[in-house]
């Protein structure tokens, strides 16, 4: 079986100017379905570059990018967006909920856009709700939850669709270490469910519940490390 996301010689240069900067500079990785990843590095390293690539958010300079089999290195800007809406579930550290809307309404966002239909929309929130056991603060708004309570929502907001990833970046990064641990279960769990989970983190102790441990470090990639033994 190939891998979920095949990365070959992978470049990323900005511009200022004339002045090319080099971002990632030939990254090989291939990521199979169902693993748990966390990215790290320094900053500067290119991990969040690395990221936003992963996720259809910025377009690279050269080498390729298969995701699920499909070339994204060749595809349109109209063929990134349903791939990002249908293919990817993102978790932002700064939880980016809509604070007009209730918690179920936010989770229920993404299938606006691929056009289901509001009834099977609010069905499948609240089912989503109810994975990350939310649901009884349903329609609540933003202002009205914690910040764990509000990265639950945009958990159960990333996973809504279904997607083949779901990418984390510094998740936690808001939270205090009660909470950050309670979200880091939450992903652990999803994960034993069936779901590949990329997190980009610069904290060990958050990493740790990662079974692979991939650092960066001057747009290279430094070490590539899976955790021997059972998975917890």
């Amino acid at each position: 079986m190939e891998p979920l996301i095949q990365l070959e010689q992978l470049q990323k240069s900005y511009f200022i100017g004339k002045n090319e900067i080099p971002v990632l500079k030939g990254i090989h990785l291939n990521i199979e379905k169902n693993e748990f990843i966390a990215l790290m590095g320094p900053s500067g390293s290119g991990k969040s570059t690395l990221m936003n690539i992963l996720g259809c958010l910025d377009t690279l300079s050269g080498g390729k990018y298969i995701l699920n089999g499909k070339d994204i290195s060749t595809t349109s800007d109209n063929e990134l967006a349903e791939i990002r809406n249908k293919e990817i579930g993102f978790v932002f550290q700064q939880f980016n909920l809509l604070p007009r809307l209730s918690a179920v309404e936010n989770v229920a966002l993404p299938l606006i856009y691929a056009g289901v239909p509001k009834k099977e929309r609010m069905n499948r929130a609240m089912e989503m709700l109810n994975k990350v056991k939310l649901a009884d603060r349903s329609h609540h708004k933003s202002n009205e939850l914690s910040g764990g309570q509000i990265q639950r929502v945009a958990i159960a907001r990333a996973l809504v669709n279904n997607p083949s990833i779901i990418l984390a970046d510094e998740p936690t990064g808001n939270l205090d270490t009660k909470t950050s641990s309670e979200i880091m279960q939450l992903l652990s769990e999803i994960h034993r469910q069936g779901n590949t989970v990329v997190l980009v983190t610069h904290e060990e102790d958050i990493a740790k519940y990662a079974h692979r441990v991939v650092r960066l470090r001057d747009g290279l990639i430094e070490s590539d490390v899976t955790k021997q033994g059972p998975l917890s």
